[in-house]
């Protein structure tokens, strides 16, 4: 069974790490994260890029809109790039 987290981001880059450390950290690892930021001003794409290679999370996958979409349309994105038969939802707040 294979499993996805699907990440939503906009402008949390003064916290996403805490959340980043939380998901890399499960005890039950999932199978991909796709991390869908909604044209963050602050950076935050660029942190989680940075992250994702320090700690090598080949499975983990940053996607930036081109446009802000909002919240409900950003995880229908992040949805659609999900492959896993379950897929867990996960916000920056």
């Amino acid at each position: 069974m294979k499993t996805s987290i699907a990440m939503t981001t906009y402008n949390g880059k003064e916290y996403i790490r805490e959340l980043l450390d939380s998901v890399r950290c499960q005890t039950l690892v999932p199978d991909e994260v796709v991390i869908v930021d909604d044209c963050s001003a602050d950076g935050t794409p660029e942190l989680v890029r940075e992250y994702i290679k320090q700690y090598r999370l080949e499975n983990w996958n940053v996607i930036c809109n081109e446009t802000n979409l909002g919240w409900r349309k950003n995880f229908r994105v992040a949805l659609d790039k999900c492959n896993g038969e379950f897929v867990f939802l996960c916000d920056q707040d």
